[in-house]
């Protein structure tokens, strides 16, 4: 089976006990990964610490840790703690998350993103390495610590979640792998330019990088049933989640929809939101319909570089839902 992972379905829209079922079936399907947000829900550590425990062969990733919620010392002591636990399983997907979490609900100042992220990066893997810690950043100032045990791997992946430029090419410089999300493929080269420009600044090349989106995915017999859950989410994403996501689909060429969807979002008409959602929309930035459509819109997604395609659940996704796309795209 090639590779292709999956996002943890939210905990609003399913039981925690179907949600390990969900991930064991992804298991047994031959699902390479499963990455877990948190954003302002239940933690991500905590969720990969007991699927770690109900599973034996799939990878275990945090999709994202955001480098504001914790210091860089606890990420790594984290990180440590769960690959032992797991065999040597983790990856590390780092992001910045956006302002709107970072200062409403965590109460610190969005300032310096990608600086930080830098720092987080090079003092994880500093920490990870066994080393005596001894860091002079513009940031973070550490010395004299060490684990005082051995973790399972010395180099752990550290995946990035970017699309503006500057962060992109910090991503080429230094991370395994790169996590986009609502990524429109016909913009894919102009994304990897700026991977290739920070992958040579430093002698690396983009095929070190693992090109991994998000993709939103809900694939079923019932095709309209599919399409509404997507339009719903869209809706929500460039709606009610500030300007980041609004912004990136615009770019896309959607000016015009993601302005009606925003209009009629402001004024809490939901149900006229979603209907703003075209299906050119869904169809550049999800994977949506039968089975035979999903798995052939998955294989464009690789066709144009996508190295490990991530399933995203939409919002509200039933169990059933869930298994459909799951066992839909697996083939």
């Amino acid at each position: 089976m090639a590779r292709i992972g999956l996002t943890l379905p939210r905990s609003e829209d399913l039981p925690r006990q179907e949600i390990v079922e969900v991930v064991q079936q992804a298991e047994a399907l031959g699902y390479d990964s499963v990455w877990v947000g948190e954003s302002w829900g239940r933690d991500g550590f905590t969720w990969l610490t007991q699927l770690a425990c109900h599973t034996s062969r799939i990878k275990l990733a945090t999709g994202i840790t955001t480098v504001y919620s914790r210091s860089p010392a606890l990420i790594a002591q984290t990180v440590a703690a769960l690959d032992e636990i797991s065999a040597g399983r983790v990856i590390l997907g780092l992001g910045t998350s956006g302002p709107l979490v970072i200062e409403n609900w965590h109460g610190l100042t969005f300032e310096r993103p990608l600086r930080r992220t830098r720092e987080y990066i090079e003092i994880i893997r500093l920490i990870l390495s066994g080393e005596r810690v001894n860091y002079q950043g513009e940031i973070f100032q550490l010395k004299g610590f060490r684990l005082p045990f051995a973790p399972v791997r010395s180099r752990v992946p550290v995946y990035v979640a970017s699309l503006g430029p500057y962060n992109l090419r910090l991503t080429g410089e230094l991370a395994d792998g790169w996590l986009p999300i609502y990524l429109d493929t016909n913009h894919l080269p102009d994304f990897q330019r700026d991977l290739v420009s920070g992958a040579k600044r430093v002698g690396r090349s983009i095929e070190a990088i693992d090109v991994a989106p998000y993709i939103l995915s809900c694939v079923s017999e019932d095709v309209e049933a599919a399409r509404r859950l997507v339009q719903s989410h869209l809706a929500y994403y460039i709606g009610g989640m500030g300007t980041f996501y609004a912004n990136l689909i615009a770019r896309y060429g959607f000016e015009d929809e993601v302005g009606r969807v925003r209009e009629a979002w402001a004024r809490r008409d939901r149900q006229s939101a979603v209907s703003q959602v075209s299906d050119t929309m869904v169809a550049h930035m999800a994977i949506c319909g039968s089975p035979e459509d999903g798995r052939a819109q998955l294989e464009r997604y690789r066709a144009a570089g996508v190295t490990l395609p991530i399933v995203s659940f939409t919002h509200g996704a039933s169990r059933e839902m869930i298994r459909q796309t799951l066992e839909g795209l697996a083939g």
